[in-house]
């Protein structure tokens, strides 16, 4: 399960090192990784883990909704393989959906079976405008985490 915010520095060519805990995760289900568009961030997932969404989608949807999930979701993903020093490249027109500032800098999100890339201060603006509105939903989740 990937879990944890990593900010991570990319190289001159769009490359970060995946931070250790996650690059365990990744290397242990394969060693590629599918880029794809998110509402406000890039999706990242490991091979083994897209493959059981395709899977999935098989199952859950009808044809139509294959055919729609094929056009305007699989025909837009980005790969890569993480190399032997622990460097993933960010395919270009997904660095320009971050965007990737000057500072080189992406914030790595951990969700459950996937990760988002995130251009750092639209990550903190994103989790100060979620606080905001869904305050009694984080009041309870918070007592959830503190009731054990």
């Amino acid at each position: 399960m990937f879990a944890g915010e990593y900010l991570c520095k990319l190289d001159e060519k769009g490359r970060f090192i995946i931070p250790s805990p996650i690059r365990e995760l990744v290397q242990a289900q394969g060693n590629g990784v599918v880029f794809l568009k998110g509402e406000h961030s890039v999706l990242i997932y490991s091979s083994a883990e897209w493959a059981k969404l395709l899977d999935k989608t098989k199952d859950k949807l009808d044809d139509d909704q294959k055919r729609l999930f094929m056009h305007f979701v699989v025909s837009e993903i980005g790969t890569s393989d993480v190399d032997k020093a622990g460097r993933v490249l960010i395919p270009g027109r997904f660095r320009k959906l971050v965007p990737v500032e000057d500072d080189l800098e992406i914030t790595l999100v951990g969700l459950y079976n996937h990760l988002e890339a995130w251009n750092p201060s639209s990550w903190r603006r994103y989790l100060s405008q979620t606080e905001d509105k869904n305050e009694q939903n984080l009041n309870k989740i918070y007592d959830l985490l503190s009731s054990n």
